[in-house]
């Protein structure tokens, strides 16, 4: 369940609600009870967050595209350059 935010167009009072999706939206101000003055407020939303153990650099397997270009012989440079990458 997401949590919204809301604020009073009259007190200027900010809150948040951990609410279900097909809620309906807060329309009374929970701190100065005016009637239909609450606005739910646009958020950019929460970065993914990893918690607990279990979590490796060596969990996700490594692009063998990078390690390519040191064996390729027709690329004067070592960059993402290479032809053979580009397929």
């Amino acid at each position: 369940m997401p949590t919204y935010e809301y604020r009073c167009g009259k007190c200027g009072y900010e809150f948040e609600l951990f609410q279900r999706m097909n809620d309906p939206a807060i329309r009374d101000c929970p701190e100065c009870k005016t009637k239909n003055s609450v606005v739910k407020m646009i958020g950019g939303g929460a970065g993914i967050i990893f918690k607990g153990s279990g979590f490796y650099e060596t969990d996700y397997k490594k692009s063998k595209r990078n390690n390519d270009n040191a064996n390729c012989k027709s690329c004067p440079a070592k960059d993402n350059a290479c032809p053979k990458n580009n397929k």
